[in-house]
């Protein structure tokens, strides 16, 4: 089990320390990373440390850089570790606990903001107000208010989006098509003023490494084009600007023989209200006076395969960050499943297409947790 490092190593740590360099008050560097008086965060979606290392040649450009793991955070989840990135803070404070998860019984999905499990496409931003169920301040407001030009560069439908607005608010969002504007809007941000911070972010090769597999022919053409975007904007940012390059989540592969069904496993139904999270992390929401029983069943159904909690003890081993807010410890499930090794929860009724992705993450293995901290000066 990797438990996270907040404080001092995870990816909620990244942001307040960048801008420490930008002179943001109340912002502390506790990553010792370069300071640099114009920034592009550059967010890989899936890049695990693991990965990169162990797929250097695919990536000469980035596994060149200088710099050294961190921890995603949990779960390491891309909704979860935006909103690490984009509010400097823990899930347990900033509240995005999952992909998915309860908010007054029913699933919110995080990525989508909409009813998670619903038989339509059912859009929440009215009922479930992003600026309301994440309240606190992002660091791009912090930023902005201290005189610092700041920039979102994301791909266009993420415009406007629940997750963009909970997290990522306080910046002009820049929408993106492609490889080659998110280039060019990255490089706009940083030389449209002395003192920039700009968040830039892509989603392509998480896309391939959870349909495919990580490290796949497809996964590994994917990380050598990334690599050329990547050397491309280094190549090309001012003298006084800097390139940090991380990842939300690393990825690991599962086996068919490492499913466990919960749409077909009656077991793991009995008691339980709701069903969270996502294949390598679930958040178990039980019926009143049940969470015992379902502890039990879980724990004997899945044995060693997972780190079955309850929601007290994922508490207090500091899985959700130093602190929980009273608004978001009803989010969090009564109880807490982190797969081990390759195994994952499915649902293949209700989430068949995530339940059949050949990749996946969430979970507290170091192949999840370690993603990289770069940084590139010209």
């Amino acid at each position: 089990m990797e438990i996270p490092r907040y404080g001092s190593g995870a990816l909620a740590d990244v942001v307040p320390s960048l801008l420490a360099g930008l002179d943001v008050p109340g912002a502390v560097d506790v990553l010792g990373v370069p300071a640099a008086r114009r920034v592009c965060l550059l967010l890989v979606d899936g890049l695990g440390w693991e990965l990169l290392r162990a797929h250097a040649d695919t990536a000469p450009f980035l596994a060149s850089l200088a710099g050294s793991p961190i921890t995603a955070g949990f779960p390491s989840s891309t909704a979860t570790s935006i909103a690490a990135l984009g509010t400097g803070l823990p899930a347990g404070e900033h509240g995005l606990v999952g992909y998915t998860f309860d908010a007054g019984d029913r699933l919110v999905n995080a990525l989508g903001w909409n009813h998670h499990g619903a038989p339509e496409h059912t859009d929440l931003r009215a009922t479930f107000v992003p600026e309301e169920a994440q309240p606190r301040p992002t660091a791009f407001t912090r930023a902005a208010e201290a005189g610092v030009t700041v920039r979102v560069v994301a791909p266009h439908q993420q415009k406007g989006s629940g997750l963009s607005r909970a997290v990522l608010r306080g910046a002009p969002f820049h929408a993106v098509y492609a490889l080659g504007d998110l280039v060019s809007g990255a490089l706009d941000a940083v030389r449209s003023a002395d003192r920039v911070f700009c968040y830039a972010y892509h989603a392509d090769l998480d896309a391939l490494g959870h349909l495919y597999g990580p490290g796949t022919e497809p996964w590994l053409l994917q990380l050598s084009y990334l690599d050329q975007v990547a050397a491309s904007l280094a190549v090309r940012l001012p003298a006084d600007a800097m390139l940090v390059v991380v990842a939300d989540h690393g990825m690991v592969t599962l086996g068919e023989e490492d499913r466990v069904d919960y749409d077909t496993t009656p077991a793991l139904q009995d008691g339980v209200r709701l069903l969270g999270g996502e294949p390598r992390v679930r958040h178990v929401y039980t019926e009143p006076g049940a969470t015992a029983d379902v502890l039990a069943a879980w724990r004997e159904v899945l044995g060693d395969t997972a780190w079955t909690l309850t929601r007290d003890e994922a508490i207090t081993l500091g899985l959700f960050g130093p602190a929980v807010a009273p608004h978001v410890l009803p989010r969090i499930g009564d109880l807490v499943v982190a797969s081990r090794g390759t195994h994952a929860v499915t649902r293949t009724a209700v989430e068949p297409l995530i339940s059949g992705f050949s990749g996946q993450h969430g979970s507290l293995t170091t192949a999840e947790q370690h993603v990289p901290l770069l940084t590139f000066q010209p």
